[in-house]
């Protein structure tokens, strides 16, 4: 079982930089692949970035590469979404989600691999 709560969502202005974190729950957070999600108003949950159970494979949206990075701490059972060069398009609800299973071979990149979700944090860029 694995619970995870977001944080690091907030106003800033296009140009700008956040990070956010993920918290994980649970003795076998290292165990499982990692992602984020977001989804903005009357669109579609989409895919950002996700990383290996181990973090030496990352996978980030095209639409993200180059401005956000994906990274986590297993000793700190935690994983990070750091976005810089923020524009007003990235702005949404973003989701942290955990494997649907521990040690897979795989990193997925589609929502409906994933099993455990957070409550999701707030970004808003202005323009």
């Amino acid at each position: 079982q694995v619970q995870l709560v977001e944080s690091g969502g907030g106003l800033v202005q296009a140009g700008g930089s956040l990070r956010l974190s993920c918290a994980a729950s649970g003795r076998t957070f290292s165990t499982y692949a990692m992602g984020w999600f977001r989804q903005a108003p009357g669109k579609e949950r989409e895919f950002v970035a996700a990383i290996s159970w181990s973090g030496g494979s990352t996978y980030h949206a095209d639409s993200v590469k180059g401005r956000f990075t994906i990274s986590r701490d297993n000793a700190k059972n935690t994983v990070y979404l750091q976005m810089n060069s923020l524009k007003p398009e990235d702005t949404a609800v973003y989701y942290c989600a955990a494997d649907q299973a521990p040690l897979r071979g795989v990193v997925p990149t589609t929502r409906d691999a994933y099993y455990y979700w957070g409550q999701g944090t707030r970004v808003t860029v202005s323009s």
